[in-house]
């Protein structure tokens, strides 16, 4: 959960932190946007508390293909 995504994206493309560097999580290919922190971060805890099954479906219902979507956020497509 973040307030600055793409300054996040950002920072996990260039390896800095610890769980993109550990990882090597490079690529975004699933976000949900929240209109407030509140939700944001319940919608996180449900997620951290859900199943790896029900983690990956959630990036294949949207996008199957597990294409980077750094780009839509660049071009505020997303």
């Amino acid at each position: 959960m973040t307030a600055h995504l793409v300054q996040r994206i950002w920072q996990h493309r260039e390896g800095l932190g610890g769980f993109s560097t550990r990882y090597d999580c490079k690529l975004l290919v699933w976000f949900e946007i929240h209109a407030t922190m509140e939700t944001a971060i319940a919608r996180e805890k449900q997620i951290k508390a859900g199943s790896r099954a029900k983690k990956l479906a959630l990036i294949e219902a949207e996008n199957p293909l597990w294409l980077d979507l750094w780009p839509t956020i660049l071009d505020g497509s997303e």
